[in-house]
């Protein structure tokens, strides 16, 4: 059960310098704003390595409270705008429908924006998971005004999928339709009695096809089509028609169905996955393109995996182009083996944490070719492998010119198959520190869970902090970006002027990353993107 006594209290707790994380090991609590935002921007409330679903929840909940409303509702959008997550931003809107109904208002159409999240918005109201089981008359009133200002085609799609499905929605909210398409739908949805030829044009294109009244296949997601007996040819028609993601989710049942047979279809489909445009607008995270490729059926056309890698390309586009001596170190420890999104019985991504931070350290490779990289469990691993990856790139002449195609797939998966062991995040700097180096800036991507340091307890500090302090000796303008990539709330160093703790794994940890590395953040680094979100321009729908 979730946590019903979380508005009892709202005394802020004062974090202690240091404590110890969830695998045991030293660090540094993070403050209340920063622990909120890395537990929305990486948490899927999942279990994860070390922490289960309920844990993470409650710490949501309890953090949101320690803030102030303002910040929950920013940290929400940013969780949903930028970190493109889906369920932790609809918990805190939820949570703002019992704290400020007026920041409730405002945010809901930009937490809400399909009707999944309108679905996964009445699941987590109805679950208690707020202390309550109720919509109540706001969320409510909401609800329905997105039912119904939304398109006929939106409503299609929201109409696939359960716990709650679309009808349980109408059922709970009762929405008044505005017009006779509408009521009609509405009707069809609830298995009411409706009138054929007033439902929207493609449920009615659906159901002529569904009864084989027609033969036209339908312009409707693949989801309401996919347990009809279908030809190649229909199922050509669907790749053409379909979205950008959808694509993506289902080169492997296209090939099932023989659609890469049909002459011309392989370029349709390869054209449609390295469309820019599309690419952007999907939102899709790099660590999904990875995925896909990596799932690719035995007999695939190649210009399928080519354009999977050119999509890749498109989607790091923005990884920034660093100055300087830089040090990219990549946590291949054991815990690095845990999905991404956490395990869910059915739903477990099969992208490991490792394979996202080499996925990211590889970018940063392909666009700064003479960044360093340093993997590391209990010691910094050789990276054999490595430089015979540099050797090529030098040979073909392709150092000076990181635009030309790398195989960045291929480079991450040398460092993802390099998982397992103990974690010590100290090693990297440990390293530096012996060789002198000149270094400009050091990036973690790590899910941050340091416990095998060798610092003796009586220095009541962390071995990064340690060795940080005497890589800053020689190196006085250095900086340190710690990316974390799970939802746990420590870190190894705790903020300060050179030092940024950034939760995520979507791209826009390249942005952040460039900003502080441009002098460009504010002394709160990360939560200065997040609190420079002005609510004062977001226009509500409700008046």
């Amino acid at each position: 059960m979730a946590n019903k006594t979380i508005f009892a209290s709202k005394q802020q707790a004062k974090p202690k310098t240091i404590e110890y994380n969830e695998a045991g090991g030293r660090a540094y609590t993070l403050k209340s704003r920063a622990a909120l935002a890395q537990l929305t921007a990486t948490g899927t409330l999942n279990q994860t390595f070390y922490q289960n679903a309920q844990v993470q929840l409650d710490h949501i909940l309890n953090l949101a409270l320690e803030v102030e409303p303002a910040f929950v509702a920013k940290t929400a959008i940013y969780a949903r705008q930028k970190a493109q997550m889906k369920d932790t931003p609809v918990v805190l809107l939820a949570l703002l429908s019992e704290l400020d109904t007026d920041l409730f208002k405002q945010i809901f159409p930009l937490i809400i924006d399909n009707g999944k999240q309108l679905r996964n918005f009445v699941q987590i109201m109805r679950s208690g998971m707020i202390g309550r089981k109720s919509l109540g008359s706001l969320p409510k009133r909401m609800v329905n005004e997105w039912i119904l200002s939304t398109s006929a085609q939106q409503l299609l799609a929201a109409n696939i999928g359960n716990s709650p499905s679309l009808a349980d929605v109408l059922k709970m909210t009762h929405p008044k339709p505005k017009t006779v398409e509408q009521d009609a739908f509405f009707a069809y949805v609830l298995g009411k009695e409706y009138q054929f030829e007033q439902l929207p044009a493609q449920v009615q294109a659906l159901e002529k096809f569904r009864s084989g009244v027609s033969t036209e296949l339908p312009k409707v997601p693949m989801q309401l089509l996919t347990h009809l007996n279908l030809t190649t040819q229909q199922w050509a028609e669907i790749a053409c028609h379909g979205s950008w993601q959808m694509l993506r989710m289902n080169l492997n049942t296209f090939l099932r169905h023989d659609v890469f047979k049909i002459k011309g279809m392989t370029k349709i489909i390869a054209d449609k996955l390295m469309d820019e445009q599309a690419i952007k607008k999907s939102r899709v995270f790099p660590y999904q393109l990875m995925m896909a490729w990596s799932a690719l059926a035995e007999g695939m056309p190649p210009e399928i995996a080519k354009a999977l890698k050119f999509a890749v390309q498109c989607s790091i586009s923005n990884v920034p182009k660093l100055q300087g001596n830089v040090v990219i170190a990549i946590d291949v420890s054991g815990s690095m083996s845990s999905s991404i999104t956490g395990y869910r019985q059915g739903a477990t991504s099969q992208l490991r944490c490792v394979d996202v931070a080499a996925l990211f350290a590889s970018a940063f490779k392909y666009v700064n070719p003479n960044i360093r990289l340093m993997a590391f469990d209990t010691e910094v691993r050789q990276l054999s492998n490595l430089s015979k990856v540099q050797e090529y790139l030098k040979r073909k002449n392709l150092m000076k010119q990181p635009n030309l195609e790398i195989d960045i797939f291929a480079l991450a998966k040398k460092f993802a198959n390099m998982c397992g062991g103990g974690t010590d995040c100290s090693k990297p700097l440990a390293l530096l520190v012996k060789e002198n180096a000149k270094v400009d800036m050091v990036i973690y991507f790590s899910d941050n869970e340091s416990w095998a340091d060798q610092i003796p307890r009586a220095h009541r500090q962390t071995g990064m902090m340690h060795y940080w302090k005497q890589l800053k000796q020689l190196n006085p303008d250095a900086k340190l970006v710690c990316v974390d990539l799970q939802p746990y709330a420590t870190t190894q160093l705790p903020e300060q002027k050179d030092v940024m703790n950034i939760g995520g794994f979507s791209d826009n940890v390249f942005k952040l990353i460039e900003s502080f590395a441009n002098n460009e953040m504010h002394v709160n680094h990360w939560i200065s993107e997040i609190e420079n979100i002005d609510l004062t321009q977001i226009q509500s729908h409700v008046s």
